[in-house]
């Protein structure tokens, strides 16, 4: 019997990310995940433009089967290089006062790195997360993070589908994925919004819910 497709596939990106790897002591991020276990994150930022804007603050918290591990959350903040706008104030409260001392954006994403190790990534709307963050990991190693992505607005996409019978998935029903809609549906508790660990919280709470929802 020969192997499989997709366990070569994962053997020879394996390789390929090893080779080309910027700092070998982040190989780590490539080994098998621990069992049950994903990293839920979220970033402020001081714009919504991924080439341009920056990270200002970092958020996250492990989920260990259906536990959050609040009390061994990440949380710190950065500091950009440019400004950070008045109207990114409005929505993180972040002034650059406020950041003035953070991190540098390499530092901060290197503690990261050690913090999620090779867990899943768990986020709300987390394919801006990943990019911002992306421009710090790439040229620290050469890829962009490499963990598997699970994206809470899709599951729950899926879920309320699922609820629908064939007639109103045909009619391309508009399904509200605003997280305080999608908290609210689900029964979960709003913290405020905006502070990174509360909406890596926040997601991954609604993760543990629709994992469970979606396999019923």
């Amino acid at each position: 019997m020969g192997v499989p497709v997709k366990s070569l596939w994962q053997a020879l990106r394996k390789r390929w990310l090893l080779y080309h790897i910027g700092l070998p002591e982040f190989a780590f991020l490539l080994e098998p995940p621990p069992p049950d276990e994903w990293v839920s994150l979220d970033c402020e930022t001081t714009g919504l433009k991924v080439g341009v804007d920056e990270i200002v603050s970092i958020g996250a918290v492990r989920i260990v089967g259906d536990r959050i591990l609040a009390s061994e959350r990440f949380e710190v903040l950065v500091r950009p290089q440019g400004k950070v706008s008045a109207q990114s104030i409005r929505i993180h409260r972040l002034r650059e006062k406020d950041v003035v001392d953070g991190l540098p954006a390499d530092d901060a994403v290197k503690r990261l790195l050690y913090f999620i190790g090779s867990r899943p990534l768990v986020g709300y709307y987390l394919e801006f997360d990943v990019a911002m963050l992306n421009r710090v990991v790439f040229p620290l190693l050469g890829w962009g993070l490499p963990q598997r992505k699970i994206e809470v607005s899709a599951l729950y996409y899926n879920y309320k589908m699922g609820q629908m019978n064939a007639m109103q998935r045909q009619s391309s029903p508009d399904i509200d994925l605003r997280l305080a809609t999608l908290m609210h549906d689900l029964g979960l508790p709003l913290r405020e919004a905006h502070n990174p660990v509360n909406d890596a919280i926040m997601a991954g709470l609604a993760f543990i819910k629709l994992r469970h929802l979606l396999t019923k």
